[in-house]
Order: C-alpha cells, then sequence, then structure tokens
C-alpha cells in the first residue's frame, strides 16, 4: 500500500517538477534578455507567460496555444494518455518530456522507500525520509533543467545544498557518531566538488561548468562518506562514458560536444546511496579472492 501511495505521490510532485522546469527557464531568459545576453528570442517569445504572475493568477497553459488548463488536464500521466500526448485545445503535440519526468518522479519515491536503508521508525527516521523525498523533487527538477538546457540553476542548487546540511544533521543524530559523520561528509565533499572545482579552475570553466561543483557540495552531504563518494563519481564517469561511447562512434557528438554532466553525478549518487555499500563489499571481497 505504502509502495503505491508513494508512487502516486511522486507522480504528483513529478507535475509539480515538470512546470517548475518550464517556469525556471521562463525567468532565466528573462534574465537574460534584461542583462542583455545571447537568448533564444523564438523561445523567449513562447515561455514568456510563465513570468510575471503573481501566486494568486499562476495557471498552468499549453506552451503552444496558452489555453489555460483545467483541473482534467493536469492529471499526471492520466491527462497525457487520454489526449494521446496531445494539448486536449490546439492538438499540438505535447511531447515525452513531461511524463517521463512524471513517471521517473513516481518510480523515484516508490523505490526510495523499497531501498530505503534503515528502519523507518521513530519521527526523527520519518522525518529524514519525508527530506529525502522533497530533495529528490529537487533532483528531478536538475536533472530535467540540466539535461536539456546544460545549466543548474541556482534557484535550487542553493536551496538543495541547504537541505542537505539538514539532512546530514540528521543522519549524524540517528547514527549516534556526529563526528563520524561530519568527517565522511566533508571527505565527500571534497571528492564530488573539490576535485571538480580543480578543473574547473584548470580548464578556466572549458571542461566543467561551476554548476556541477556547487552540486558536488550537496551531494556530498547526503552520502557522508568518502568510499561513497569515490564510488558515486566512478558511477557518473561510467554512465557518461555508456551515453557518450556511441555518439562518438556515429560521429553525432564530437570533441567539442557540449554533456550536461549533472544528471550523471546525481544518477551516480543514487546508485552509490541505495547500493554503494553492497558494491564495495563486492569489489573488496573479489579483490581479495583474486589476491589469494
Amino acid at each position: 500500500m505504502w509502495i503505491g501511495l508513494l508512487f502516486l505521490l511522486g507522480l504528483v510532485f513529478g507535475s509539480f517538477a515538470g512546470a517548475q522546469v518550464w517556469r525556471l527557464r521562463a525567468s532565466q531568459l528573462r534574465e537574460d534578455k534584461e542583462l542583455k545576453l545571447d537568448y533564444d528570442k523564438a523561445e523567449y517569445k513562447r515561455l514568456i507567460g510563465l513570468t510575471g504572475n503573481k501566486l494568486s493568477d499562476d495557471r498552468s497553459r499549453c506552451l503552444s496555444c496558452r489555453h489555460e488548463l483545467a483541473w482534467y488536464d493536469l492529471l499526471p500521466l492520466v491527462s497525457w494518455l487520454s489526449t494521446g500526448g496531445r494539448c486536449r485545445y490546439c492538438r499540438r503535440q505535447i511531447g515525452w518530456f513531461e511524463p517521463t519526468i512524471e513517471l521517473g518522479s513516481g518510480l523515484l519515491f516508490a523505490a526510495s522507500y523499497i531501498l530505503w536503508p534503515v528502519e523507518l521508525s521513530g519521527w526523527l527516521g520519518i522525518a529524514q525520509f519525508g527530506l529525502w523525498l522533497i530533495i529528490s523533487v529537487m533532483m528531478v527538477i536538475l536533472f530535467a533543467y540540466d539535461a536539456k538546457w546544460f545549466l543548474l540553476p541556482d534557484k535550487i542548487v542553493f536551496p538543495l545544498i541547504a537541505l542537505s546540511v539538514v539532512f546530514a544533521a540528521i543522519a549524524a543524530i540517528l547514527s549516534g557518531d556526529v563526528s563520524g559523520v561530519l568527517l565522511g561528509a566533508l571527505g565527500a565533499i571534497g571528492i564530488l566538488s573539490g576535485i571538480y572545482y580543480a578543473l574547473w579552475l584548470i580548464s578556466g570553466g572549458r571542461w566543467i561548468g561551476f554548476g556541477d561543483v556547487k552540486l558536488g557540495i550537496a551531494l556530498g552531504l547526503l552520502l557522508a562518506n568518502w568510499q561513497l563518494a569515490f564510488l558515486a563519481l566512478f558511477l557518473a564517469n561510467l554512465i557518461g562514458l555508456v551515453v557518450v561511447l556511441p555518439g562518438m562512434v556515429t560521429k553525432t557528438l564530437g570533441k567539442k560536444s557540449q554533456i550536461p554532466f549533472g544528471p550523471m553525478l546525481m544518477l551516480g549518487m543514487y546508485l552509490s546511496f541505495f547500493f554503494g555499500q553492497s558494491i564495495i563489499d563486492w569489489y573488496i571481497s573479489t579483490a581479495m579472492m583474486l589476491v589469494v
């Protein structure tokens, strides 16, 4: 029952995350225009209606015909499936972006409950899990935004870091080893943020964006373990290799192609958080067998 409820809750928050992605993009385009930076004028014209509204007047609209959407147009996945992936009013294709975010969020919420590494008992443990779900919504927003526009907005990254501090503090209290969690978090931040900060400095920002450096702080706090952080970094690069190699072979990607690395770091963190210790134990036992 809880798995099903969390999946449905994830769908709802996924719908919210998808809407926020477009509002963030509209806000970014408006700021770029005001600062006289290069911006996509056609995209700005399409999305400008999402900015400048009071919260009480803010309504979801079709990005093509700008028709205000009714409640039955906003049912996660259901509305998209019922219209064949098209706007109910102008019949233009909506695409897979929004339903993918909704489904991904639903699966993430359910998987988090199934794979949660400790027993959910006591108000502090339940609060930590609830905080994890909130953090996951922010991760989904960053994942989608970076995957589509190669940028990790500070408006989400900084609150994510703040919530990750609270998450690490709760983890320290629950473990009873405050100093151990603190040292582990500092080590993890050094690996997931410090290494990329050094690369950012060396390359002058050509190899990696500074958003990944800031994201690494949050991810390090969530893992609070240097071994898990190192594994997350390895897995992120492995995922990147799997994603990039086919493009290099088919020549759809070149040496100067821009690749969003934030989503890969987040995937690496989730895999390490839920399966990291098992992977490390397997690796050590295998290595010991080979040595013997």
